[in-house]
This record gives C-alpha cells, structure tokens and sequence, in this order.
C-alpha cells in the first residue's frame, strides 16, 4: 500500500488578509464598479454598431453633422469634436499627475493638478450641452416622407447643402394659420416648424437651383442627389417639416441615430459630470488638509481610476459615434 507523505509548511496563497491583491477595499470596490460600467458600456456601442451597419444605406454621415464650432459660422467637420476629446485626454493626464503629486504627499501640487482636471472636465460637460442643444436645434431643415424618410436640400450649382430659410417661401395667408395655439403645424414630440410644409414645397417648385438629397448612401459614400424632375416628383412624398433632431424625428436621417446619441452621449456626460462633482469635493477636502492629516492620497487615486475610465469609455464612443 503506497502512501505519500508531506513534508516542509504550506504556503498561504491568497496572503492578501484584509487587502487582497495588496488593494484597499475603496480601491477594490472602484475596480468592481469599473468593471461593471465597462460591460454596460459595451453592451450600448455594440447595440449602436449592429443597427449602425443594419441600416447603412440611410446612416447620417458624422462629418456633415457635427461641423459647428462656437462662434464660428461655416462648415467645420469634427473640428470641435476633436477639441473636446484634446481636453478630456489632457485632463487625464493632469488627474496622473495628481495622483503621482499624492503618492509624494505634495499637497500644493495635488491642489493646482486636481483644479487643472476640474476645469478640463467641466469645459467637456460644457461643450457636450452646447453640443446637445445645436443638434436639437438644427441649422438646416428637411421633409419627411410618409415611409419617415428624410428628404434634404442641396444646391444644383455647388452641391452644398441649403437650409429651408435660402429657400422657402413666406406665404403670409398662411401666417396666422402657423401657430403653436392653433394646432395645424404642431407635431407631437416636435418642437414647431420655422416653416409650413406648403411653404417649403412652393420654395422648392420656384427656386430651379434646389434639389433633393435623399438619406440613402450611394455606392460612392455620398448621399444620392436627385435630379430636378426626380426632386419635383418626390415633393408629392413629403408629409411633414422637420428642423433639428429629438427621440422622434430627426433631419440629419435615421431616427435611430440621435437615439442612440442623446443615450450613449448623455449616459457619458452624466458619468463627466459625476466626476467633475466628485473632484471638486476631493479638491477642497485637499485644500483643508484631510487627507494630509491621514498621511496619504488614496482618495485621490480612487477618484483618478474613475476619471481614467471615463476618459478611456469616450475614446471608444468617439471612435464608434464619430469616426466610423
């Protein structure tokens, strides 16, 4: 009968005691909500890839969306879109360096490092509202059709795109009748049109430099142009006038696409604004020399795997939302 014996201690794998991996249970439970976060996350952008390459033919295109800057008027394609990732990237990079100050109990570089990444997230917070509120506005107008195809308008001479307001006609009849009160030109969950839809079709019918661009992406990348007689044709379609974008119709196209971003935006802006309020509540526990008194910076470097992770999530919608 063979019998084995053990010689020699055994050794305590875990070793971790009441800090397993070394990690305070703050820093381990920021790591579980990390964690979790980021499948949240990846089940939202790959909800958006799947209906974004379903409906690719109508998919609006990033770049002539998103082509306004503050102060600006023009046609600047993700300029201010890349602004704010710079921003939010550099307020990683100052949150790094605060922590880095609080591993070395610098406490005057831990205060002007923290107030550096309060202000990078909070010009972020900023942008993204003004962003919000110009795409909810719009700055061009279109027609829906009955099947909810948007039809858009761009100039026969240059191809550019043309806002309802170089076109449309002001039919005063039809003034006192364009009213919230009165009901005719109001939509449920749409704000009211600048212009009646009669208005933009008499525009259409009498400027021979405007055709229609319909939503449906051609073989060449470019949305298809239709011809003046196709245009003429294709205003018998129209039903309704749309300007800007919400959760029930948008100019731009799909309706899908400004759900999809009014939620995952939104859902990050909040995660931004949590943490820009977090911050400064770090911030000014600094300023009064809480975490002095404890003889170290962990906060800080709890609060910093937060904001590194939010920074990381926008990379990825960046990517996905805006370049793709």
């Amino acid at each position: 009968m063979d019998s084995t014996v053990t010689t020699g201690t055994e050794e305590n794998v875990w070793g971790g005691g009441n800090q397993p991996l070394g990690a305070s249970y703050g820093k381990l439970m920021m790591w579980f909500f990390i964690v979790s976060d980021a499948l949240t996350f990846s089940g939202f952008l790959a909800a958006y890839g799947f209906s974004r390459f379903k409906f690719i033919e109508t998919w609006p295109i990033a770049d002539e969306v998103f082509t306004h800057v503050p102060f600006f008027h023009g046609n600047y394609p993700m300029y201010y879109v890349a602004f704010m990732t710079f921003v939010l990237i550099m307020s990683s990079v100052t949150m790094v360096l605060a922590v880095d100050a609080g591993h070395k109990l610098q406490k005057t570089k831990v205060i002007w490092f923290m107030f550096l990444t309060i202000i990078g997230g909070a010009i972020f917070v900023g942008s993204q509202a003004w962003e919000w509120a110009t795409f909810i506005k719009g700055d061009f107008g279109a027609l829906e059709t009955k099947g909810g195809r948007v039809l858009q308008f761009v100039s026969a001479d240059s191809g550019d795109r043309l806002a309802l307001r170089d076109f449309a006609a002001t039919l005063e009849e039809e003034r006192v009748d364009h009213e919230r009160k009165n009901g005719i030109w109001y939509y449920k969950g749409d704000a009211l049109p600048s212009y009646s839809l009669n208005e933009v079709v008499e525009g259409v019918k009498s400027n021979p430099n405007v055709l229609i661009r319909t939503e449906t992406i051609n073989e060449d990348g470019h949305k298809t142009v239709l011809t003046r007689d196709e245009t003429l044709k294709k205003l018998n379609d129209a039903t309704l006038v749309v300007e800007g974008a919400n959760l029930v119709r948008n100019e731009y196209g799909s309706r899908l696409f400004a759900d999809f971003f009014f939620f995952i935006t939104g859902f990050h802006g909040f995660h931004v604004f949590s943490g820009v309020v977090i911050n400064c509540i770090i911030f000014f526990n600094v300023i009064l020399g809480t975490y002095e008194r404890r003889g170290h910076y962990e906060m800080v470097e709890k609060v910093g795997l937060y904001w590194h992770f939010v920074d990381l999530v926008w990379v990825f919608v960046f990517t996905f939302f805006y370049l793709v």
